[in-house]
């Protein structure tokens, strides 16, 4: 890697539009660059700085799954327990059949209980309704606040458990059979199980004032394509802790906990994961298929299909590329990403793990498209 064409490329995505990117990479040893450009806030002239703590939305996803194989390890729960077991309030929910023009949903119960597997595969039948139409209706009688409700989880499965791979609220859903079975928070859970061995002091769901001063707010596009920031603010704690969506951090403490990844699951607190639980969870998921996602909600996001025309598969809550991309990550690299263009990957081939983070919507913003692969074709220089 050449710092200078790291820079380059995220000064480039600033002068493509973007207010600010903050962007990071590591090895295992640790970071091997850390850089932001721009502004944080397009109204003002205050410059970003790489300290500030973003909004990971998705980027969550990966902790939590991560505390759920720690379960596993534990035996605290086991791949295929019916989550009902765990949770009996999921068992009030069915499969979505039809929607009146009223906006009554008409559901039946479901062919198959929804277990571990399900939540941790994507494979459950919850969904978004930022990718779906039906679920969009259905949000539409719910008030919008700045940080979801445990309410907004009690939406109909749109097919079976264990049918297909539909991407959705399964996450928040898994960390509060996390938190239920660990008898505590879930922001206890991953401040004493994952935070502290990694050293990551500045991630929480949390957001006391002196938190929120250092705050990168998201800015939306417009239909003009102007950006405009956004006057959200997160409550000082959330009313739950959503495994799927909620945490807020640095880049710098993302990079320290992709290292368990990018490594046999070790940090410098002490050990996160087994090596044979990191070695097991990064593996193709069979009979998981991976779909575009069609857009339901353009505000939020565009259409997006990861990789088009490549071969790829689900490990345990990630996207696995399973063909080398040229001049880019290896085979068997493993990514996601946050709504806020908050996109990283790990390439444990390559011995890289990387973050880029925009705070901008929608999801896959063109010009945050073009500054992530331009970032990532600058990592493998």
């Amino acid at each position: 890697m050449r710092a200078g064409a790291v820079d380059r490329a995220v000064q480039d995505a600033v002068d493509d539009g973007i207010p600010g990117v903050i962007a990071g990479v590591t090895g295992v040893d640790g970071i091997h660059r850390l850089i932001a450009r721009g502004r944080r806030n397009v109204d003002d002239s205050e410059p970003l700085d790489a300290s500030g703590i973003i909004a990971l939305y998705s980027a969550t996803k990966q902790v939590t799954a991560t505390a759920a194989l720690q379960c596993l390890e534990d035996g605290l729960f086991e791949w295929d327990t019916p989550v009902a077991r765990l949770l009996p309030e999921i068992e009030s929910i069915g499969v979505l059949e039809g929607i009146d023009e009223d906006g009554t949903a008409h559901t039946r119960p479901p062919r198959t209980p929804i277990t571990v597997r399900d939540l941790l595969l994507h494979t459950s039948g919850f969904g978004y309704d930022m990718f779906d139409e039906r679920l969009a209706l259905l949000s539409r009688s719910r008030p919008r606040t700045a940080t979801p409700l445990r309410d907004s989880l009690f939406q109909p499965l749109l097919h079976d458990p264990g049918e297909r791979w539909t991407y959705g609220v399964s996450m928040d859903w898994l960390g509060l059979a996390i938190a239920a079975v660990r008898e505590q928070r879930l922001e206890d859970v991953f401040r004493t199980r994952i935070f502290e061995p990694c050293g990551m002091t500045d991630t929480s769901f949390d957001m006391p004032p002196e938190r929120v001063a250092r705050l990168v707010p998201a800015h939306r596009r417009r239909s003009d394509g102007s950006l405009r920031p956004s006057p959200a603010l997160p409550p000082e704690a959330p009313e739950v802790d959503m495994g799927g969506q909620g945490l807020f951090g640095t880049v710098a403490d993302y990079l320290a906990f992709l290292r368990v990844w990018l490594g046999d699951g070790a940090a410098p607190g002490g050990r996160v994961l087994r090596p044979e639980t990191v070695t097991w969870a990064t593996q193709a998921a069979p009979d998981v298929v991976v779909r575009p996602f069609p857009s339901a909600i353009p505000a939020l996001t565009r259409p997006v299909d990861f990789f088009p025309g490549r071969a790829k598969s689900w490990a345990v809550s990630l996207l696995r590329l399973e063909e080398d991309l040229p001049g880019r990550r290896r085979a068997g690299s493993l990514s996601w990403a946050g709504l806020a263009n908050v996109h990283f990957w790990v390439d444990r081939s390559s011995g890289i793990a990387a973050v880029w983070s925009a705070q901008l919507l929608p999801w896959f913003d063109e010009a945050a498209e073009r500054g992530l692969d331009a970032f990532e074709l600058a990592v493998y220089s």
